[in-house]
């Protein structure tokens, strides 16, 4: 299966969980402003809500690879919401692309909410997610 890990942060967080996805599956995780160079079977996507929508990037991303992402899995980090599975998945239905049902979410720390987060136990949980979904 060849995979591949794209993650859009601005504190951090979703990147921690991008590398801690990439590190199990053995793939770099590179940010969302580098495209997808060919077609892959699956490809992690972090991201996160701000402005209680999925990032403008975040979106061109998608928009932009959508011929060459065979499934997308939905990874997210949020201090107030529980997951960005259901923008992500409209998005995709709207596309035309397949989105796994199973998704990772956890906190993350935003000012003084969720100190610390995600943490080791989280980063741990988001690489047998991955390595579960690539099996």
């Amino acid at each position: 299966m060849k995979a591949a890990v794209r993650y859009y942060t601005k504190g951090g967080n979703t990147k921690k969980l991008a590398e801690a996805i990439a590190d199990a599956i053995g793939v770099e995780a590179k940010s969302v402003d580098v495209p997808l160079e060919e077609q892959f079977d699956v490809v992690f996507l972090g991201n996160s809500v701000y402005a209680a929508n999925i990032d403008k990037e975040v979106k061109d991303f998608v928009t932009e690879n959508a011929d060459r992402i065979g499934c997308l899995v939905n990874v997210s980090s949020a201090a107030l919401i529980e997951s960005t599975y259901a923008r992500m998945s409209k998005l995709c239905k709207e596309l035309g692309i397949k989105i796994d049902e199973r998704n990772y979410h956890c906190k993350g720390q935003f000012k003084f909410m969720h100190k610390g987060r995600p943490n080791a136990e989280d980063l741990e949980d988001a690489r047998k997610f991955a390595l579960d979904i690539v099996k």
